[in-house]
């Protein structure tokens, strides 16, 4: 089902340009103000001047953020600062990190992947889209007909067979580099004719599941269909019916879903009551934790969620363990989702804790209200530690098989469910849409 095909990938030109980790950068979404500043110092052909530029109050609608991305895209191209690669390939592109003091590897293959609409049932998506990151993409899209990054989107593959094709690109690459952050990214061109056609035909009875990236995918589908319309049609291979994309192995050994812990604050005294182990054990089976360290307090939550779904609720009084109780499965049972939803524990946080025994609705959460959301799990204890938080909630990481089934039951998971650690690095391939 899924057209997965190589592409005429522009790189950049390293005798051009000098040091490639000085002309990467993380997704767009992640860059802070400070950071966008920093990479444009980094290097004048930085990619940020592409994917994420400045603003200026002088801006009008013949000279803004997009127009000028567009005339910098083209310049580098004419001075060849940018490259396109002679003839169409794949590229391995493995992510080398260390978590948690272990070391992990990450594969993908990006390639140029044909647009669906969701009811095909061809690439799924398991989250929701915000309007706005939707809009900036659009803008950027019209003014580049370009790429800058791709999404990171998931597969099956239980017999390893793309794990086997893929090691045989893994020794030398032709793009090595650790960025900023000591991840060392690696890039090598599959140009091989029967590895290309082998990777073709993997992927084309294949379903995708959209990982990261849900609003470039809907941006992406929403430039196609205006292309379409303005010019009556599109030829099959015309590069609008297409996206660049990472694609990972569901079950790859370096596939990290971090946890992404709840932070309350301003709960009423009625609210925090909820939180008592008295009132709990309505829902849940509840034990007291006293964990020596916040290194104990982890591990006891991580040996809980090995068995069954686990969470749990530390106050500045005591931390309790919660997995769910028949009563509250039944609660699950009713929140109008999918079996695959009702058996995440940040699903039961949100069905059960949030919404029944808080009342804290979809316009609080919206509106900033009542919880704010942290991955980094000493940054969430010192919360509570500094008082800037009332209560907790502690989560165990995701498995992807969870966040897939989800997707496969045409269903969405709780906001905030996923973060999925490293991110892809922006401006190692550029897709053009022509």
């Amino acid at each position: 089902m899924a057209d997965v095909q190589p592409l005429r990938g522009f790189r950049y030109v390293q005798e051009k340009v000098g040091d490639l980790v000085q002309t990467v950068t993380p997704p767009f979404d992640v860059i802070t103000p400070e950071a966008q500043a920093r990479y444009y110092q980094n290097n004048p052909y930085n990619i940020i001047r592409l994917e994420l530029g400045q603003t200026y109050p002088t801006d009008s609608g013949l000279n803004n953020v997009y127009t000028r991305a567009a005339r910098t895209l083209a310049e580098w191209r004419l001075d060849e600062v940018l490259q396109q690669e002679a003839q169409a390939c794949y590229y391995l592109y493995q992510q080398r990190f260390t978590y948690g003091g272990q070391n992990y590897t990450r594969t993908s293959l990006l390639a140029r992947v044909r647009l669906e609409p969701w009811d095909a049932q061809v690439i799924l998506p398991h989250e929701y889209t915000r309007n706005k990151d939707k809009e900036d993409r659009l803008q950027l899209l019209r003014a580049c007909s370009t790429n800058f990054s791709p999404i990171m989107c998931m597969y099956d593959d239980p017999q390893g067979r793309i794990r086997r094709l893929l090691a045989t690109y893994t020794e030398h690459p032709e793009v090595q580099f650790i960025d900023e952050n000591g991840e060392e990214h690696l890039l090598q061109p599959i140009s091989d004719p029967e590895h290309m056609r082998l990777l073709q035909d993997f992927f084309a009875p294949r379903q995708l599941y959209i990982a990261d990236g849900h609003h470039r995918y809907t941006t992406a589908l929403n430039y196609r269909d205006e292309l379409y319309q303005q010019r009556g049609g599109l030829h099959p291979q015309d590069g609008a019916n297409f996206m660049l994309m990472a694609l990972i192995n569901v079950d790859d050994p370096g596939m990290l879903v971090l946890p992404t812990h709840r932070v309350l604050f301003d709960l009423t005294a009625e609210q925090l009551h909820k939180l008592t182990e008295e009132q709990l054990t309505r829902y849940f089976s509840v034990q007291k934790v006293a964990a020596a360290s916040d290194e104990a307090l982890l591990a006891e939550l991580a040996r809980a969620g090995s068995q069954q779904p686990a969470l749990i609720i530390k106050t500045a009084e005591q931390a309790l363990l919660l997995t769910i109780n028949e009563q509250g499965q039944q609660l699950m049972k009713e929140s109008g989702h999918s079996e695959a939803w009702n058996s995440l524990d940040v699903a039961m946080v949100q069905h059960v804790i949030l919404e029944t025994l808080l009342h804290i609705t979809a316009e609080d959460v919206a509106a900033g209200k009542h919880i704010r959301y942290m991955h980094d799990t000493q940054h969430a204890l010192q919360a509570l530690s500094n008082k800037d938080a009332q209560a907790i909630i502690l989560l165990n990481g995701i498995p992807f098989r969870q966040v897939r089934d989800v997707a496969l039951a045409d269903d969405r998971m709780p906001q905030k469910s996923t973060y999925l650690y490293p991110k892809l690095i922006t401006g190692l391939v550029i897709n053009p849409l022509w």
